[in-house]
């Protein structure tokens, strides 16, 4: 399935990387601007993001599991 390019007026907040204009359709990274948009195409550019977003969702997990946790004890509490 192929992914259109995205403009910036279909890219919701939350879909960027970061708040960057950076975003990630299908297997293809994307930059995204009022002006338009250009696929990311070099491998150590794309590495990077990759590598990027994959620790920014390593630490919303493990911020996620202790907010879990604090609010677990809060309630735990007479």
């Amino acid at each position: 399935m192929s992914h259109p390019s995205p403009s910036c007026a279909s890219v919701r907040r939350s879909e960027r990387l970061a708040g960057t204009p950076v975003v990630k359709r299908g297997a293809h990274w994307w930059l995204v601007s009022q002006s338009g948009s250009l696929p990311a195409s070099d491998p150590a550019f794309t590495g990077e993001l990759h590598r990027f977003a994959t620790g920014l969702a390593a630490a919303d997990r493990v911020v996620a599991e202790i907010r879990a946790q604090n609010q677990a004890a809060r309630k735990a509490q007479p």
